[in-house]
C-alpha cells in the first residue's frame, strides 16, 4: 500500500531529489504537499483502494507521512 501512496505521490504531487532517501516517517507537507495535493491524493487512495475518508478527517495529523497515510487508511478500510 505505501509503495503505491509513495509512486502516486512522487511521481504526480511532490518533487524530491532523492525519493528513496524519503523515509516513512518524512512529513509530506514539508516536502511541498499542499492542499490541492491532499484532495488528488485523497481520491486517488479512495479510488485505488476501495475506501472512502471521510473530509471531517482531513488533518494534517493524517497525511503528514506515508505512515500517518497507511493508518488513516486501514481505520476505515472494511
Amino acid at each position: 500500500m505505501k509503495q503505491k501512496i509513495r509512486e502516486f505521490i512522487f511521481n504526480e504531487l511532490i518533487f524530491v531529489a532523492e525519493p528513496e532517501k524519503f523515509s516513512d516517517d518524512d512529513d509530506l507537507l514539508d516536502a511541498g504537499l499542499d492542499s490541492m495535493g491532499i484532495m488528488r491524493l485523497i481520491m486517488h487512495i479512495e479510488e485505488q483502494f476501495s475506501v472512502t475518508l471521510p473530509d471531517s478527517e482531513i488533518d494534517p495529523d493524517n497525511v503528514n507521512s506515508f505512515n500517518a497515510l497507511e493508518q488513516w487508511i486501514l481505520q476505515h478500510k472494511a
